[in-house]
């Protein structure tokens, strides 16, 4: 299937109707993970900005170094280190929730003192194993590579953006009520506390699965801009998730295409979030002209 995709671009390309860079296999697979991975973000990042939660993807993005250094140094290819990475923020991820259910402590108070806790884990394993380990890989895995995007990571991006489409879908309702109002949905019947869970298993998911393209140093901010951006516009809920999907897609695929079309050699996750940050300009400009036409009328 992903040999029919690039074989098509490579055929636009040689028509003179996309440009040359289509006719490498690593900027067709980089831009299937873009759309793939920008609707994921942009969707689940509105419920990121209204239950306050930035933090906590960040967390889990810097707990993915610890996750590859792990699985580095029992065996398993740094390449794809899925078994382990997965594993580790998984368990990162459900561990935080837990504590926090369990104590008086404050939401950003645990998970400073777990991401504090997981950096110098992290720091030391990535010492004991830099010696397996090449530097740009470390590179990539901070800031994103469209360079080191493989089938194999298209398609457990794509079977991850399956099974949270399949959880969203079916709770969707549920995860936006209790993202607004913890008490009503109690008083509803909503199982807050798996609703909770799953949206953090959710969030770890799309985080992993987003490291090759973004890096794991910046994929937080892909979940908070997109959707800040939207709220500086939209006028309803709907509107709300719609533009946040679609700016968080965009900054996407306007990010790991532009240095192609510019020839600048900079990581694609920092193309990505400058390109998100001037959509985020833009739509301040825009908030504050309507802000001044109302008061105007």
């Amino acid at each position: 299937m992903l040999e029919i995709i690039r074989m098509y671009f490579f055929k636009l390309a040689d028509s003179n109707i996309l440009p040359n860079y289509f006719k490498y296999s690593f900027v067709v697979n980089a831009l299937i993970s873009s759309i793939l991975i920008g609707p994921l973000l942009g969707g689940l990042g509105t419920m990121v900005v209204i239950k306050k939660m930035a933090f906590f993807s960040e967390a889990i993005g810097h707990a993915a170094l610890t996750g590859i250094a792990l699985a580095v140094l029992l065996g398993e290819s740094y390449e794809s280190p899925y078994i382990l990475l997965y594993t580790y923020c998984l368990m990162f991820a459900i561990l935080i929730n837990f504590t926090r259910n369990r104590t008086k402590m404050g939401q950003d108070t645990l998970i400073g003192i777990f991401l504090s806790i997981s950096i110098a884990l992290g720091g030391t394993l990535i010492i004991l194993v830099s010696d397996k380990v090449n530097a740009h890989i470390l590179e990539s895995v901070l800031f994103g590579s469209i360079l080191t995007v493989s089938d194999k990571d298209i398609y457990i991006l794509l079977i991850s953006t399956i099974l949270i489409l399949l959880v969203v879908l079916y709770k969707y309702n549920h995860m936006l009520l209790s993202s607004f109002n913890k008490s009503i949905s109690q008083i509803k019947g909503v199982n807050t506390v798996l609703i909770e869970y799953l949206f953090i298993i959710l969030i770890t998911i799309v985080t992993v699965s987003s490291i090759k393209i973004i890096g794991a140093a910046l994929v937080e901010a892909l979940f908070l801009i997109p959707a800040a951006s939207s709220k500086n516009i939209s006028n309803s809920l709907k509107s709300f998730v719609y533009y946040s999907i679609f700016f968080a897609l965009l900054s996407c695929i306007i990010g790991i295409l532009l240095p192609l079309y510019l020839d600048l050699n900079i990581p694609s996750g920092g193309s990505i979030i400058l390109v998100s940050s001037v959509i985020f300009i833009l739509t301040v400009i825009i908030k504050s002209i309507n802000i001044r036409i109302k008061k105007e009328n």
